[in-house]
Formats: structure tokens, sequence, C-alpha cells
């Protein structure tokens, strides 16, 4: 590994605000990706996910803001916890939509909560040393999770096979919004980190555990949703799946996700070095949701 030091691209920044978007989806239908359930599904996941796991970031952040001492990097934590707790409100809206067409989320739901609530929320612990340990683990765990919402932000930005399969345009527009400000604020996570303890054993322990629990509750989460497609007779979600789909284009490829890891766990990564500003501003200059958002705030 390199011992470089993390670079970030300057370039790359960009002030950052909560676009209040919103969507409608009684047209869209239970399988967005035509004949395709199994990439449909793995990627519905989000709406489960996400809800409960970005909270849990907007809660830890307010915890941290009295930590942070550069006041750029105070301005971008509060326009990253703006844009976080919408991304949270528009795929909670989502879930409503998939019971209506029989495929209840609650049971896996549930247990996303308890992860994020419990296993991962406040504990009672005397003030000093022990309760900033536990801050600084859950800053460094955000940091690793922000890696690969920027990775999939990135992926779906670039995605033409789902518009050449004729994916729905609503659902389409959630994801590219949701994707083009993910890579938007992508170095928001690891500058705080940076800032507020930066080290490397505990990035690499911290990665080790979100790539873990990420894989876990992903895997976990498209099973269900297959197994429990009222359409399907037999529903199941494999790993040869997810590898085909990769090759389709209609899912992130296998070996794309592999080489995120050493980029991740290099000594002189940013994530500025990757995904492209330019390219999410644009989107969201064209994303209907967004355009909506910014007319009717106007």
């Amino acid at each position: 590994m390199s011992n470089k030091q993390p670079q970030p691209v300057q370039s790359e920044h960009i002030a950052l605000k909560a676009r209040n978007v919103s969507f409608a989806w009684k047209d869209t239908p239970l399988h967005w990706v035509p004949g395709d359930p199994f990439a449909t599904h793995t990627i519905n996941v989000l709406h489960m996910l996400l809800p409960a796991g970005e909270r849990w970031f907007v809660h830890v952040y307010k915890q941290v803001l009295p930590l942070i001492r550069d006041e750029r990097l105070r301005e971008d934590v509060i326009g990253f916890i703006g844009q976080e707790a919408m991304h949270s409100q528009a795929h909670d809206e989502v879930l409503p939509h998939l019971r209506e067409q029989g495929l209840d989320p609650t049971p896996y739901t549930a247990q996303v909560d308890w992860f994020f609530e419990k296993l991962l929320g406040d504990r009672t612990l005397p003030p000093g040393k022990a309760r900033r340990w536990w801050l600084l683990e859950r800053v460094a765990l955000i940091a690793a999770i922000e890696h690969y919402t920027a990775f999939l932000g990135d992926w779906v930005l670039n995605a033409e096979e789902l518009d050449r399969r004729g994916a729905d345009p609503m659902m389409l527009d959630l994801l590219r919004w949701h994707g083009a400000e993910e890579v938007e604020h992508r170095s928001v996570a690891f500058d705080l980190f940076l800032h507020v303890d930066g080290s490397y054993r505990r990035r690499v322990r911290t990665w080790a555990t979100a790539f873990t629990a990420i894989v876990f509750l992903w895997q976990r989460g498209a099973r269900f949703f297959m197994a429990n497609d009222p359409t399907l007779a037999e529903g199941r979600a494999r790993l040869r799946d997810f590898h085909l789909a990769g090759r389709r284009g209609t899912l992130p490829t296998t070996g794309d996700m592999l080489r995120s890891i050493p980029t991740y766990l290099s000594r002189g990564y940013h994530p500025s070095q990757e995904g492209s500003t330019a390219q999410a501003v644009a989107y969201l200059a064209s994303s209907p949701a967004a355009l909506a958002a910014e007319k009717e705030g106007a």
C-alpha cells in the first residue's frame, strides 16, 4: 500500500444544498426493470436500507458537530445532513407503494432498524474516552459506507443499460438524483473522519465491519424480496445472478466492486479522486424531480 497522505482534488469541492424532491409512484410497476425481477429487487434493497441508515448518519453527525474546528467542513457537514435527511424520506416513500403491490417489506425493515438503532446506536457510556471512542468508530463507519454509496451513485449515473431496457423513468430519476448527490458530497464523510481522527488502523477496521455488514444486509434483502415477490413462483437470489447482472450492465460488476476495496484502503486515497462532480451537477440540472423542487422553492 502507498504511504502517501490523502490528497483531495480541490476542483471537485462544491457547496452542498438539500433539494426538497418528491416522486409519484402510482405508475411504477413492481418489476421496474422490465423482465428482470432480480436486478429490480437487488436495487430495491436500497429502499429498505437507506431510510434507517441515513437517519443514523444524521443522528451521529449532529453529535460530532461540536468537534468540528474548520468552518468550511462544518458547512459541508450541515449540507450533508440536509441531503441525507431528504434521501431517507424519498426512499421511505417507496415502501407503501411496494405494499400496495403485495410486497410488504416490514419484516426486513424491522431488522434494519434494529441494526442501526440498537447495534450501532447510542450506548450508555461514561463521559470521556469511552464515549468519544464510540463516536469516532461510528464516524469512521460512515466514511466507509459513504465510499460505497458514492461508488453506487457513480455507477447508476452511468448505467446506460437500465435506459436501454426501458427501466421506469420515475425510479431512475430517484436513483440518479440520489446517486448524483452521493457523488456531490462523496468527500464529506471522509474529510470529517480525517478531521476528528484519521487513524489508518481505524479506517481499515471499520471498512471491514462496514463491508461485511453491507454484503450481509444486501444479500439478505435481495433474498427477502425475491422470496416474497407475489408474481414469482420460486424466487431466488444467488451470487451468480449478481455476477451475471453485472455482466449485462443492470447491476455493478463483481470486478468493480472488488477493485473498490484496495482503492479505499490505499493510504493515499481520497474520495474526490473518483467520480465526477461535473457529471453529478449536470444530472441534477436536468433531473425532473430536482427541477420541480427548484421551481417550487423559487
